[in-house]
């Protein structure tokens, strides 16, 4: 939180609870509500009403088919395996060390890394290669691999659907761990993942996504689900990172709203670790101990989450107007709303919190280690049993009408999400959407510079830009390299720079 600004508000805020609870005597009524016995939510997701679910015959005859298994030993390429493979295929990757970046452009592929004796296949970027795996094409599984020592990215997925990406250990791969981006119909289960200087996990402007069973630590955020809606995280060992599990809204990309997401069954605990993410990036602004952050995302439900720990908060609730290193998008709705908080077991949170926080908490004249920060609007939310945390930012909240999420097991499609039919006047489009929007927004700084520099830089030289993006140089100290994208072809290089350099949101 930005502290010139949470101080503003404080001032404020100091003057009206002053009228507020001086003149209140008298105990308050504790309302205990069965989270065993009430209401499930109704809300959510609504299957009917998606006009992607009526899935084609073929996307379902592409996840089901059988085709051959295809067979990586030490000192092959993973890459020639997938250039062999047709749809249906499976690699199998034998224990060893392979250093090299695989790009997976076909439907229905499977990576399948072959465990013997607790030996995997090892993907080494070595500390110079950027990625170890990116995918664009659907119906793609990766399982059993450890990838390490890569500046980038682990896993990304650049607008491939019905993804599944299991059984992992990823350690120091830079940016991001595992990134589907502009993916709908996921699953992120049973990975561990560590030592990520942005994002563990990080969901970017996807949609039915199920991100369960991880362990995410030593990162600066552990889960976050971002510019993405009907998301659930649920079972997940959330702990030493900066931040825990994120649900927010980046302004300046191009999908603009977050929504439907349930936070639920997660150990969240001890996320004090100093945050080491890019200077001025979105995630260089999380306060050290934060359990769970929610910007400016709508729809978000918390519940039967076990939250300890966390030394700022175990929960924090902002808008943009108040969180840190974020530029108003004015297309980007900036409130919180509808948050919905259930039953949650939180302890010692709060114990060493922001001098400004302790400030906020006495507008309302309370004291002590706080569970929950609510800065900022949030409209329509509720809470219930309320009297279990310390709060600050929440008195005013309704009684939520429901208790439990038991009726929604998950968000996944019963069936595949059809490919995306991509015609050649939207290629560029669609690797703007799936590619550059997962570091550049608009106009605010997220991990490259906003779209608008760049489109100063080369307004008139499209052809500049595409010979750019496969061969970067550095330029500006206070950002990372860009790494080299030329695994993309000539054509959609100068596709997505035309794109690029036309696009105003």
């Amino acid at each position: 939180m930005k502290a010139g600004k949470l101080i503003a508000v404080v001032l404020v805020l100091a003057a009206f609870a002053g009228g507020i609870y001086l003149g209140k005597t008298g105990s308050v009524n504790t309302l205990i509500t069965d989270s065993s016995t009430g209401a499930g939510y109704s809300g959510g997701y609504d299957k009917a009403s998606d006009n992607q679910v009526s899935a084609k015959k073929s996307a379902v005859a592409a996840r089901t088919k059988q085709g051959e298994t295809i067979v990586v030993n030490p000192g092959d390429l993973i890459m020639d395996a997938v250039k062999k493979a047709n749809p249906g295929d499976t690699i199998q990757v034998m224990p060893g060390t392979y250093s090299e970046t695989v790009y997976i452009d076909k439907d229905d592929i499977r990576i399948i890394g072959v465990i013997q004796e607790g030996k995997r296949a090892t993907m080494d970027g070595l500390g110079k290669l950027n990625d170890a795996i990116l995918y664009s094409g659907n119906n793609v599984v990766v399982e059993n691999l450890l990838i390490t020592k890569y500046k980038g990215n682990g896993i990304m997925g650049q607008a491939g659907n019905n993804f599944e990406i299991r059984n992992n250990i990823i350690v120091d791969t830079g940016v991001y761990g595992i990134f589907p981006q502009l993916g709908k119909n996921g699953i992120v289960e049973h990975n561990i993942i560590s030592g990520i200087e942005d994002a563990a996990i990080y969901v970017g402007m996807s949609d039915n996504v199920h991100v369960a069973h991880n362990e995410v630590f030593d990162s600066v955020a552990g889960i976050e689900i971002e510019n993405s809606r009907h998301a659930i995280v649920e079972n997940n060992y959330v702990h030493n990172n900066t931040g825990g599990v994120l649900a927010f809204i980046t302004p300046g990309l191009p999908i603009k709203t977050t929504f439907d997401v349930i936070i639920r069954n997660n150990f969240i605990t001890d996320n004090n670790t100093a945050n080491f993410g890019a200077p001025g990036s979105t995630v260089a602004g999380i306060p050290a101990g934060t359990g769970i952050l929610i910007m400016a995302a709508d729809e978000v439900i918390v519940e039967d989450n076990i939250i300890t720990n966390n030394k700022t908060a175990g929960i924090i609730i902002t808008d943009h107007e108040n969180a840190p290193n974020t530029t108003i998008d004015p297309e980007s709705d900036t409130k919180p709303d509808r948050i919905m908080i259930l039953n949650n077991l939180m302890d010692n949170n709060g114990y060493d919190t922001l001098d400004d926080v302790k400030a906020l908490m006495l507008t309302e004249f309370k004291q002590g280690n706080p569970d929950i920060i609510r800065v900022g609007t949030s409209r329509d939310s509720c809470i219930i049993n309320r009297h279990r945390y310390v709060t600050t930012g929440v008195s005013g909240w309704e009684e939520c009408k429901f208790t439990n999420t038991d009726n929604i097991e998950t968000y996944l499609l019963d069936e595949p999400v059809a490919p995306r039919e991509i015609k050649g006047s939207e290629k560029g489009k669609i690797a703007y959407l799936g590619i550059c929007a997962g570091c550049h927004t608009y106009t605010g700084r997220m991990i490259g510079p906003p779209v608008q520099i760049i489109q100063a830089l080369y307004m008139d030289n499209p052809e500049g830009l595409a010979e750019f993006i496969a061969n970067p140089t550095k330029k500006r100290e206070d950002y990372p390299e860009m790494p080299p994208q030329n695994y993309l072809d000539e054509e959609t290089r100068l596709a997505v720079a035309k794109y690029m350099l036309k696009v105003s949101r």
